[in-house]
């Protein structure tokens, strides 16, 4: 019966013994690739890190540009279901272009 615990033991230590090498080894592989990321991001320059503003105006502004967006897709949608020609659809495609500026200035327009 010791013997069969002994083999056993042995057994368990061997695999014991097998997978910390391996953890070791992964940890080993970690850490170089974790040495060469860093020796490559500091040769390159720091990213800029970009975040948009948070006040009522820039969410008021936001949701303005959704709304002329939604209006202006909205427009194309109905158009391109209706107007059977290309000439047509571009025509509404122009005409839109040039009307979102007075659209804006006539829903959006601040002196009032």
């Amino acid at each position: 019966m010791s013997r069969e615990r002994a083999r056993r033991r042995a057994e368990r230590e061997a695999a014991a013994a097998k997978a910390a090498a391996a953890h070791a080894e992964r940890q080993a592989k970690d850490a170089r690739r974790r040495e060469r990321r860093r020796r490559l991001t500091a040769r390159l320059p720091a990213p800029v890190r970009y975040r948009r503003q948070g006040g009522v105006l820039a969410r008021r502004r936001r949701i303005q540009n959704r709304v002329v967006l939604g209006v202006f897709l909205a427009v194309q949608v109905v158009g391109w279901f209706l107007l059977a020609t290309w000439g047509a659809r571009l025509a509404l495609l122009a005409l839109s272009v040039f009307l979102v500026p007075v659209f804006v200035t006539l829903a959006f327009d601040r002196r009032r």
